[in-house]
């Protein structure tokens, strides 16, 4: 019984102990300095418990097993006090360490909520540029190469960032579920600033790389509106050329249609002439001089012959006869030399007198008269001219005196 009051005695001494350890407030040197002080209270509490228990024994006779359990239990309050004590000065510290990580950590967040701001942007950016691509990819092809690579370059950076987010959120999982891990947060830490370091340095690399672009963009899109404008004026050009080779080729065709009527008639023509007779003449009087004056009218005979053309003209007797029916067309002129006397001419179909023409010659030089006809004359009809009586003319090699008719057409 009484050793159980002793065993229970040391109980409340342990427990009076533990109490004062944990109600006492020591930190810092404060701990170091009253460290020893404590143990040895602690120590001299429990060497006075063991005299007690040492008095006690010897009157009740304690056995030497409870008192060797009792030392054990002794030795192990004292460690643990000891323990106790140095976990207490090692929690502070590793509470120092957490606070400044903590600082650290509200440092980083914040940079990366920069970070975060900064790929928000650098997304929206790569969005808008992706859209620009795609316009411009219909109208420069030149650029895919570029755009190509530049979609590369977005999607490292793209998948960079991504990895970066999720390391960030991994990291902040791991900081605040276990504070045992602040050393391995601090190495990450390091690592992420780095990283986030080159991620922005690579972001303002891009965001240089993509101004770039943009300039390059702008100039293409100016050369784009440029051959554009150019595009459509050709285009324009075109179309009016289209439309002036379309009324040239409908007039072409207008002109293919006349030529061929043209040509039709053309042949026609060619075989009615081939069956129709052709019939032309020309001829000189003489070379002798002076003809006349006489006495009595008389046919003038052209006897220099220069074209006569189905032989219709007879320079033998000076009269031309109609091969067939039909519109003949004549003329003549005769020539005076002879001053003081009259010169002139008769045409005659058949026996009709059809003009006199005439002049006299007033002592000024030469003096001639002409003139033409058309006749409707039928086949064996006879046409020839006459010198008045009374008057005279002149002709030689000159040919002054000239007599000429052809066929218009047939009727």
């Amino acid at each position: 019984m009484r050793s159980a009051a002793v065993f229970l005695a040391l109980l409340l001494c342990l427990q009076w102990t533990w109490a004062q350890g944990e109600s006492g407030e020591v930190t810092g040197t404060d701990a170091e300095t009253e460290g020893g002080n404590r143990q040895e209270e602690v120590h001299f509490e429990i060497q006075g418990v063991g005299a007690a228990h040492d008095q006690s024994s010897s009157q009740t006779n304690i056995s030497p097993d409870i008192w060797a359990e009792l030392k054990e239990l002794r030795d192990m309050a004292i460690e643990q006090k000891v323990e106790l004590r140095n976990s207490k000065s090692k929690i502070e510290k590793l509470e120092q360490e957490n606070a400044a990580t903590q600082a650290r950590l509200t440092a980083s967040e914040s940079k990366n909520a920069v970070l975060e701001s900064r790929v928000n942007t650098s997304e929206n950016l790569v969005a808008e540029l992706r859209r620009e691509n795609m316009v411009l990819e219909t109208r420069m092809s030149s650029s895919e190469n570029e755009v190509a690579e530049l979609k590369r370059q977005n999607a490292d950076l793209l998948a960079r960032v991504t990895a970066s987010e999720n390391k960030i959120t991994v990291l902040e999982t791991r900081m605040s579920s276990s504070e045992n891990e602040v050393a391995e947060l601090k190495r990450q830490n390091g690592d992420l600033l780095a990283r986030v370091t080159a991620s922005e340095n690579k972001i303002t690399d891009l965001l240089a790389r993509v101004t770039t672009c943009e300039n390059k963009i702008t100039v293409l899109e100016t050369r784009m509106s440029s051959s554009e404008n150019e595009v459509a004026e050709l285009k324009r050009e075109n179309a009016d050329l289209l439309a002036r080779v379309t009324a040239s080729e409908n007039k072409i065709t207008v002109l293919e249609t006349r030529m061929s009527s043209s040509e039709n008639e053309v042949a026609e023509l060619k075989r009615e002439n081939a069956d129709r007779p052709k019939v032309a003449f020309s001829a000189g009087l003489t070379n002798a001089g002076p003809v006349g004056p006489f006495d009595t009218e008389i046919t003038l005979k052209f006897s220099k012959v220069f074209t006569n053309i189905g032989q219709a003209y007879s320079p033998t007797t000076g009269i031309f006869t109609a091969p067939v029916r039909g519109v003949y067309y004549f003329r003549f002129t005769v020539l005076g030399i002879c001053p003081s006397a009259w010169i002139g001419a008769y045409l005659y179909h058949n026996e009709k007198k059809m003009t006199r023409n005439y002049d006299y010659n007033d002592e000024h030089g030469h003096v001639s008269v002409s003139n033409a006809l058309i006749l409707q004359l039928e086949k064996g009809d006879v046409v020839y001219m006459a010198l008045p009586s009374g008057h005279g003319i002149f002709d030689d090699s000159n040919n002054y005196n000239i007599f000429s008719g052809f066929l218009l057409f047939a009727l």
